[in-house]
């Protein structure tokens, strides 16, 4: 018995060429795209990230006022800011407010988004409402809040039975817990949206398969739900972490630093010594101890976690 090989007709070959998907040229290649694609955005970064942190780095050995022209002074301005206790305790003050927008926002945006990939009735409608707080600036916030907790004509004011005197500014502890308290209503929804999206990207499969051995609700969500979310988790805190390094305007608008410097954080102290003070010598080293800071807790975070070593296959293709 012969057997008569026959070639697919010219039409269904065209089409499984037009099928073909994008990752398969790649994979096939065994190349990402070129460095032409990532010039502009790399291009963009130098410009308005990596020459002014440069421009600070040099400033921060320098003395000068805004007037005339920089005079070197070596480590100086270092000597000053850390022999400064008013900076040591603005140091300890940031990282308590990062510490605690951390441990209040994370769980708290974590079930709010993976109650918000769910399919409850009125879901989308009271999402939306949500996250209507992360469409405003955080200086739009901080000028709501602060008319709204005025110990004179606020919420306050009206409930003496509850904040007494009326006046949360007054003391650290109470001013302190508003600036957690406004940072949470902001930018928790932000948080939220990122668990939203990852819950959603969760097999249902494996919610299917805990069903049928018996699991319920809260052990799924323990033993499936969470462990699914563990990058996203990780990408979360860094962004929390860095943003309470570096927040400003809340303490701006709210406190101003007071009472006294009981909320003097680090950024705030910054800006009193460069544009207050006009030592912008000094206010560059704070600045530079802010960033490098920052890039140190993020670098630790994403190392610890494990982060780093996370792969794709769909990696360069989108």
């Amino acid at each position: 018995m012969t057997t008569q090989l026959t070639s697919a007709p010219p039409s269904a070959v065209s089409s499984r060429k037009a099928r073909r998907r994008p990752e398969d040229s790649y994979s096939a290649r065994g190349t990402r795209p070129g460095f032409g694609w990532a010039l502009p955005a790399t291009l963009f970064f130098a410009l308005f990230a990596l020459a002014p942190l440069v421009m600070v780095a040099v400033l921060s050995f320098m003395s000068w006022n805004g007037l005339g022209s920089p005079q070197f002074v070596g480590m100086d301005n270092w000597k000053r800011i850390l022999d400064d206790p008013v900076m040591i305790k603005s140091i300890w003050l940031t990282l308590l407010l990062t510490a605690l927008g951390v441990v209040i926002q994370t769980p708290l945006s974590i079930v709010l988004g993976v109650w918000a990939a769910g399919h409850q009735r009125n879901r989308a409608v009271l999402s939306a409402i949500y996250f209507i707080p992360l469409l405003l600036s955080s200086t739009a916030v901080s000028v709501l809040w602060r008319a709204l907790l005025d110990p004179n004509f606020g919420i306050p004011a009206r409930m003496t039975w509850l904040f007494g005197d009326g006046n949360l500014f007054g003391e650290q502890a109470s001013a302190i817990g508003v600036l957690a308290f406004v940072s949470t209503w902001q930018f928790t929804p932000f948080h939220t949206l990122i668990y939203q999206g990852a819950a959603r990207a969760i097999p249902p499969v494996l919610y299917q398969a805990a069903e049928i051995d018996g699991a319920g609700r809260y052990r799924q969500f323990f033993h499936i739900t969470l462990p699914q979310l563990r990058n996203s988790i990780v990408t979360s805190m860094i962004l929390m972490i860095v943003g309470g390094l570096t927040t400003f305007e809340t303490v701006l608008i709210l406190t101003q630093g007071g009472p006294g410097t009981d909320t003097t954080i680090s950024a705030y102290y910054m800006y009193q010594k460069a544009f207050k003070g006009f030592d912008f010598g000094a206010g560059s080293a704070i600045a530079l101890c802010l960033v490098v800071a920052a890039t140190v807790v993020s670098l630790v975070v994403v190392r610890v976690s494990g982060y780093d070593k996370m792969r794709s296959d769909m990696e360069g293709v989108s």
